[in-house]
């Protein structure tokens, strides 16, 4: 018998990637792994983060049961995947910002990414960029405090818009001789919960690109029976009273706790 999905990151960005799924496939069952007593994981070491993502990632497909861990962060992926498919005997799909399907649309060839400090400066964004978007400018924006807001979106606050439009102002900031951005990479899965706020900010309309759906895709490629299990679970390492209702919008309405060993 197959078992459900499961979708793992830090916070509640794991949500737009779980939206997606259930767009393309609606009758599979999907649990969600949230570390939330470790976000934001931009803010620890490379070692012990990579150790820490690989022990919860277990203790929660030891939880569920699953055919398929999708890690919905690109902070872990970028850092953990390879030890991660080392350590577990089930596929593993990755998040990595959707530069190239990005960089296929673009057509002022300027291309904002909007992500975490941690990915933004990672060198396999710098591969990405040099691999499919090599004739294009890139405008980086570190867009950390936007992870806040969705965080807070999901606890029933609503996003304070000034500080979007801060965290936004830098990509429409752009040199006299350069054409302006038109599209944008959300190189975090936490901002397409914020879409609706960042096209209403946006000065100009442009193409928002995320993830969501090449991974539904891949998903269905390496797990195409994917209609059992026990669905609607969700697993915190830290208390989840104030993301109940937040999950539950996405369909995960059982809540657990992740015991991790010593």
């Amino acid at each position: 018998m197959a078992g459900p999905v499961l979708i793992f990151d830090s916070g509640v960005g794991g949500l737009s990637v779980a939206r997606s799924l259930r767009q393309y496939y609606p009758e599979t069952a999907m649990c969600y792994a949230c570390d939330n007593a470790w976000m934001p994981y931009g803010l620890r070491d490379d070692v012990t983060l990579s150790a820490r993502i690989v022990a919860v990632c277990q203790a929660a497909v030891q939880a569920c049961q699953p055919s398929v861990l999708v890690v919905a962060c690109n902070t872990a992926s970028t850092l953990a995947l390879d030890s991660l498919r080392k350590a577990l005997v089930i596929p593993v799909v990755g998040t990595v910002p959707a530069i190239k399907p990005a960089a296929a649309i673009s057509q002022t060839r300027h291309i904002g990414l909007l992500a975490t400090r941690a990915t933004v400066g990672r060198p396999y964004t710098q591969k990405l960029i040099e691999s499919f978007a090599s004739d294009c400018i890139i405008t980086r924006v570190a867009a950390d405090a936007l992870v806040l807001e969705a965080e807070a979106l999901l606890g029933g606050i609503s996003p304070n818009s000034e500080r979007i439009q801060q965290a936004l102002a830098p990509l429409w900031q752009t040199k006299d001789s350069q054409p302006p951005v038109d599209t944008v990479v959300l190189g975090c899965t936490h901002f397409p919960l914020l879409k609706p706020w960042l096209e209403a900010l946006a000065p100009t309309p442009v193409s928002w690109i995320d993830s969501g759906d090449a991974i539904a895709r891949r998903v269905g490629q390496i797990a195409p029976a994917l209609k059992n299990g026990q669905d609607g679970r969700f697993f915190t390492t830290a208390s989840a009273e104030a993301l109940g209702k937040g999950f539950a919008q996405y369909g995960f309405c059982t809540p657990g706790r992740l015991e991790l060993g010593a």
